[in-house]
């Protein structure tokens, strides 16, 4: 005989004409369930020992239950039948009797879950395949915007609703006006930097004049319009991302719809052409600022004159070094442009997803903008230009 007693819950084992009898007694509630069950399980050895035969459930000593208990019985007569019994309720109150029909005959199996793949095909071709999906459906909304640009001419030249040129006019004030402060300090920055070092190294040489060719040839070609680009795509690409997310959350896309308007019209192709303005001025102001910085470096650093600097950069300068580089800046606000509107267009209902959006905007084009340059660079090495 063996014995469980918690609140006065008990499970008693006895032996019967035909098999065994269960006495069930006391409160089989949930806070007597953790006994109850650790008493079934050593049970289980003296339940096997009847073999086979008939098991009486006796609740009549059951004071209270809840579904917790009921659960337990089902168990009683689930120890039952492994044991190669056959159980039989008998004694119920009505209380347990309603609880024992609305519990299912058995447990529910679990759902089988699937095993978790951790080969190479999950590891590294999945996440290859999923960002070349990502990356293909990008490229094919961006296209679609990119059409977007010669419809927003036509709406605009046909003075359609929702297109003006008040819009582009204001946003070319803040891509393009407002940014000229920053844009001209940093690039007056590097370009003393780079005719300071530029200098410094050419002295071993006795060749501190040719910092002039460096610092021109390099800023007018390359750096210029590359690290004008990335400060538009970190000050004016996050901010369109921001602004056409925010309109997605507060759900003001869908009502241009609901209106009549193409939100693409309306929203994208003014900062689409906004930047397409702004950005090669900005280069042409980011490369004056650089070549002024650069010139007020080596006049006090190597001692070469304004006039001399003048001259000198004539010289190394030619019309292909400033056309290589200002030809760069309407692909590069194209980039921006597309990449920022597409994320905005991507931004979900919170503010997490949001700033994950603003983020991925800004990394995702200045990423694209310097493989642009690189392709720039390759085709103009090739046909030497």
């Amino acid at each position: 005989m063996q014995t469980a007693d918690e609140s006065n819950a008990s499970l008693t084992i006895e032996p019967a004409d035909a098999g065994l009898k269960l006495r069930l007694s006391g409160a089989w509630t949930v806070f007597s369930a953790r006994a109850l069950d650790e008493e079934l399980e050593s049970s289980a050895s003296e339940l096997k020992k009847a073999g086979n035969g008939k098991a009486e459930i006796d609740l009549s000593g059951v004071s209270e239950v809840d579904t917790a208990g009921a659960w337990l019985v089902r168990r009683v007569e689930y120890a039952c039948h492994e044991a190669g019994l056959k159980p039989s309720l008998s004694g119920m109150s009505d209380r347990v009797a309603e609880l024992m029909e609305a519990i299912p005959d058995a447990l529910p199996e679990p759902e089988a879950k699937p095993a978790a793949e951790t080969g190479f095909s999950k590891r590294v071709l999945e996440p290859i395949g999923k960002s070349g999906y990502a990356a293909a459906h990008d490229l094919s909304n961006g296209l679609g915007f990119f059409g977007a640009l010669f419809v927003g001419l036509y709406d605009l030249v046909t003075r359609k609703a929702g297109v003006n040129m008040a819009a582009v006019a204001s946003q070319l004030d803040h891509a393009g006006v407002r940014a000229v402060p920053i844009i001209a300090l940093m690039s007056f920055l590097v370009g003393g930097i780079i005719a300071q070092q530029g200098a410094f190294q050419l002295s071993y040489f006795g060749a501190e004049l040719f910092v002039v060719d460096l610092v021109g040839i390099l800023q007018l070609r390359e750096i210029g319009v590359l690290l004008t680009a990335i400060m538009v795509a970190g000050r004016s690409g996050s901010a369109i991302t921001a602004e056409i997310g925010a309109m997605r959350m507060r759900e003001e896309i869908d009502a241009l719809r609901v209106m009549g308007f193409d939100p693409i019209a309306v929203l994208v192709f003014p900062r689409m052409l906004a930047l397409l303005i702004a950005l090669p001025l900005l280069t042409i102001v980011a490369n004056f600022s650089a070549l002024a910085g650069a010139a007020l470096v080596v006049d006090v650093y190597s001692g070469i004159t304004f006039q001399t600097f003048l001259q000198r950069l004539n010289e190394a300068v030619d019309m292909s070094s400033v056309v290589s580089g200002m030809a760069k800046a309407p692909f590069m606000a194209l980039i921006i442009a597309i990449v920022a509107s597409l994320e905005g267009m991507k931004v979900g209902g919170s503010a997490e997803s949001l700033g994950q959006k603003v983020t991925a905007s800004v990394v995702k084009s200045i990423f694209v903008v310097i493989v642009v340059d690189g392709i720039f660079a390759i085709f103009y090495a090739s046909v030497d230009f």
